[in-house]
């Protein structure tokens, strides 16, 4: 049989997925303890038990300064502006996308602008929403809605546009006005395409996230990144990197299954 044609059951495709995931640690342990044999006091690739001491301070004793358990501390702060600029960010997508997509005159007007904001890189405008904003949540959070939502915008709009026309036809001959046509055809078709753009941007979020919180924050995740880089805390920022990773994941699994469960009709040819 030809790899092209070759489909992978679910439990073979977790187990071949693992595969590369443990050789790369497998070469870490082999790459850290060569590197600790020559040099005990090597920095770089600490061994996961350094690894281990570091974060026990930061997770399961508080803070002396502020009282707080500063790991979970981080994680708060960053997942709270994360989920903000995601909400946003999937509201302005069904709502403009709609619009965009399903009103061909809307479209012509605003589309171009849209797409003019969606190809300026949001980190050139970091500087001018601190300006605008303060340091405060709303500049890091309008970066993270500025970095995606135009380009969820534009997906929502291309899919919507892309919709059989017979559809909208057929719903306009049994008396839907274009507000019905929104709502009852091109709205639950959205929807699972809607799971799947936030799904895309979630990569992008983190990195705007990490980058404002790197410039002007007090806490999150990112703050803790760059803080400690000062210090050549490798055995903080890998535990940090890694755990921002498995949260992505978790939220891509927890996205992935909600789209299946409420929209299985998305998902039907995929199977």
């Amino acid at each position: 049989m030809r790899w092209v044609n070759h489909n992978v059951r679910r439990g073979n495709a977790i187990i071949l997925g693992a595969i590369p995931i443990v050789l790369l640690i497998l070469l870490y342990l082999f790459v850290a303890a060569n590197r600790h044999a020559i040099n005990p006091a090597d920095k770089i690739l600490p061994l996961p038990s350094q690894m281990v001491e570091a974060m026990s301070m930061l997770v399961l004793q508080p803070d002396r300064l502020s009282g707080q358990y500063l790991f979970w501390a981080d994680t708060l702060a960053s997942l709270s502006r994360l989920g903000i600029g995601l909400g946003i960010s999937t509201l302005s997508a069904l709502l403009v996308g709609l619009v965009l997509g399903i009103l061909p005159p809307v479209r012509a007007v605003f589309g171009p602008l849209v797409t003019g904001i969606a190809v300026i890189p949001p980190i050139a405008l970091l500087p001018i929403l601190f300006i605008a904003f303060g340091l405060g949540e709303t500049a890091k959070v309008a970066l993270i809605v500025i970095g995606i939502a135009p380009f969820m915008i534009r997906d929502i709009a291309a899919h919507i546009g892309a919709l059989p026309r017979e559809q909208i036809i057929k719903a306009q001959t049994l008396g839907a006005s274009s507000w019905q046509v929104m709502i009852r055809v091109a709205l639950p078709q959205a929807m699972p395409r809607l799971i799947q753009a936030l799904r895309l941007s979630l990569g992008p979020a983190w990195v705007f996230l990490i980058s404002a919180e790197a410039i002007a924050a007090d806490i999150g995740l990112g703050y803790r990144i760059f803080l400690v880089r000062r210090y050549l805390a490798m055995d903080v920022i890998l535990p940090y990197v890694a755990w921002i990773a498995l949260l992505a994941v978790v939220i891509d699994f927890l996205l992935t299954k909600s789209s299946h469960s409420m929209f299985p009709w998305a998902h039907r040819s995929n199977r």
